[in-house]
């Protein structure tokens, strides 16, 4: 009976050793805003994938590859860093882009295996509503992260970047009706 103890002794401590060093878990973050302007013509921006002026700090866009096929985004930010993408799909009939990012500083954005997908819908007379779903890992991959890379805060600068860009979006396509 005392073999029996210790070895559920040995094994608890185990998982909870195990339940204490796991790594990060995969977060997931869906934004939507709803702007005053058809569908084709909020689409007619985001689709633009030459031109990401509107998203937040973004000064510059490069494309190599085939649009609409799979392609290669560069987007330059005010700092001067660069946020390398590839898309994953790009459906202008559907209204759909999807992206992953290849390369990025986690100062610039506190995450790791980020993907992405941006979708524009009809939402009754002349708006639109516009969704950003995204799923990444915090910006720190191993235990122990410093408080500006744990889930968290990399959990808010993913959302306060999709929410600020999404603001963006809206700001340029409503001047521009």
């Amino acid at each position: 009976m005392k073999k029996i103890t210790l070895a559920l002794a040995a094994t608890a401590a185990l998982v909870a050793a195990t339940a204490q060093a796991h790594g990060p878990t995969r977060r997931k973050i869906s934004e939507s805003i709803e702007i005053n302007a058809p569908a084709d013509k909020v689409w007619a921006v985001i689709g633009d994938v030459k031109n990401a002026d509107w998203i937040q700090n973004v000064t510059k866009t490069e494309v190599t590859g085939d649009v609409p096929n799979k392609f290669k985004r560069t987007l330059t930010l005010k700092n001067g860093d660069q946020i390398q993408e590839t898309s994953n799909k790009f459906k202008p009939d559907e209204k759909l882009f999807s992206y992953y990012i290849d390369k990025v500083d986690v100062k610039d954005l506190p995450a790791n295996d980020y993907s992405a997908s941006i979708t524009v819908e009809p939402a009754g007379d002349a708006k639109s509503k516009v969704e950003w779903k995204a799923a990444f890992y915090r910006g720190y991959m191993n235990n122990d992260p410093p408080p500006e890379l744990n889930d968290e805060a990399s959990e808010k600068g993913v959302g306060d970047w999709i929410k600020a860009s999404l603001a963006n979006l809206k700001t340029k396509v409503e001047k521009g009706s």
